[in-house]
């Protein structure tokens, strides 16, 4: 979209990334084959053994996914794992305002995108399982950024690895279904929109605790870049298409932002969405009194992260609360402020912050299991 005026900005950046619009990420393509090839369920067991253990703890299982593994377990030189731990504390020391900017910024805006979230909508994994998906997200961010998570067959890495193959799966599904239009969306599931999903987890997530009123200083703000930068490799993203600073990826940000359709009816379904899932499980009073305050919440963060004319787009009710949000933005630098002065209030903060996601977890987790399965059907299509 507006090919015009992005090349009179972006040059032939452009055309160089809307090529990778058709582009797929075929090494977990060949593994959700292989694992089609097995007896059900098989196939699925060798993958998540391999993820825990290496591929040579499954010697017998089919090439594709012995190499998939491999590959990912192949650290590149540039990756430096002080660097990531130290990434992934921002998230932690942001504790509730990073979870405020997870579901209010980086979700929402990944929804606004007309072809990008085409996948989102036929797999039905907002709309029909909103609240089980948002767990899911949450269990991930955390995985990912908790000290060691992205290292070879830890929790993060075995996460991202699993995400990865849902991501191969939720393609093939929709290929076969007939029912996706390859000249309006591209291919689902494509590198351009796996790329900036990853910007959707790293520089989003940055600008909006920025907005909210979190010291971010350069440096920090690159660590987590690095982190991210990892985290999109091993989830399946071209190398060529990996953001290696803040600025690069702000950059590249802004030119899918400028060739980006305008938020169609789906857009407003998955956010709304994702609001209404407050109000999974609210039966009594209190639980309903909570759950308004929680959609009253989101939708005003909402609206102070995406901006209002985006946030009329999608549908995003206003509401007389925005009118605290300086006082919110006051509060926070105080509580910085207080933090940067005091003896370890830094590391007490990311302590703090740790234990509230943590708690997020385990809220979401409910008795159940974060397996982060392979789908077999589509919800909606």
């Amino acid at each position: 979209m507006n090919l015009t005026s992005a090349r009179l900005r972006f040059g032939d950046r452009v055309d160089r990334l809307g090529s990778y619009l058709l582009k797929v990420d075929a090494p977990a393509d060949a593994v959700v084959e292989a694992i089609e090839s097995l007896p059900k369920g098989e196939g699925w067991r060798l993958f998540d053994r391999g993820v825990r253990e290496g591929s040579a703890a499954i010697a017998s299982a089919p090439r594709a996914i012995r190499d998939l593994i491999d590959e990912a377990a192949s650290v590149p030189v540039w990756v430096d794992w002080d660097t990531c731990d130290r990434g992934g504390e921002l998230l932690m020391r942001a504790g509730p305002l990073g979870g405020a900017v997870l579901g209010a910024r980086s979700l929402v805006l990944g929804y606004a995108s007309p072809a990008g979230n085409k996948p989102l909508v036929m797999s039905g994994r907002l709309q029909e399982q909103a609240l089980k998906r948002l767990n899911e997200t949450s269990r991930f961010v955390q995985a990912v950024c908790r000290p060691g998570g992205m290292r070879p067959f830890a929790d993060g890495w075995q996460i991202t690895l699993k995400v990865r193959l849902i991501h191969a799966q939720v393609r093939k599904m929709i290929l076969g279904s007939g029912k996706w239009n390859e000249g309006a969306w591209g291919v689902p599931v494509n590198q351009h929109d796996m790329a900036g999903t990853t910007l959707l987890f790293s520089v989003a997530m940055i600008d909006g605790l920025r907005k909210l009123g979190m010291r971010i200083e350069a440096d920090e703000a690159e660590r987590y870049v690095h982190l991210w930068r990892w985290v999109g490799q091993v989830i399946g993203v071209h190398r060529d298409i990996l953001p290696t600073s803040e600025p690069d990826a702000m950059r590249l940000a802004d030119l899918i932002g400028a060739t980006m359709g305008p938020p169609d009816g789906d857009s407003r379904d998955l956010t709304r969405a994702l609001f209404q899932a407050a109000w999974d499980g609210a039966h009594t009073r209190k639980q309903k009194r909570d759950a308004a305050r929680k959609v009253l919440f989101g939708t005003t963060i909402c609206r102070e992260l995406v901006g209002d004319d985006l946030a009329d787009q999608l549908g995003v009710e206003r509401t007389s609360f925005r009118y605290a949000m300086p006082m919110v933005r006051r509060l926070v630098r105080s509580v910085e402020r207080f933090t940067r002065a005091v003896p370890f209030g830094e590391r007490s903060a990311i302590a703090v912050g740790a234990r509230y996601w943590d708690r997020v977890v385990e809220i979401g987790l409910q008795g159940a299991t974060y397996e982060f399965a392979l789908p077999d059907r589509l919800l909606a299509a």
